[in-house]
């Protein structure tokens, strides 16, 4: 079983015990998220009516915080002098998923 879930901005695909880096969030290590999925794949049958995603839920516990790779900017142009050197590292927070779960087993 595997969902999709937006977090941080981007869709991500989840599975049970997966670990995910996601935007950084204000959350401690060891508290819990919860996201409601936009698509979820159960055993070859694929959900994505928004009136049956409302009885699922995807479940993650932060594990700590990240950083994406460093990435260096330069700016250069000819025959003037002028040269700008920048860098950017995206910070992350790294979650595992503990549960994709359904919220009422109704058939």
């Amino acid at each position: 079983m595997y969902a999709i879930v937006r977090a941080g901005g981007r869709q991500e695909k989840v599975a049970v015990d997966d670990v995910i880096n996601i935007d950084k969030v204000s959350e401690e290590a060891g508290a819990t998220l919860t996201w409601e999925p936009l698509l979820v794949v159960d055993d070859g049958k694929v959900i994505s009516e928004a009136s049956e995603l409302s009885g699922y839920s995807v479940t993650a516990e932060v594990i700590g915080e990240a950083k994406g790779p460093k990435i260096n900017i330069i700016k250069y142009k000819n025959k003037t002098g002028y040269k700008k050197r920048m860098g950017h590292r995206q910070k992350y927070t790294q979650v595992r998923v503990t549960d994709i779960a359904s919220k009422s087993t109704k058939k």
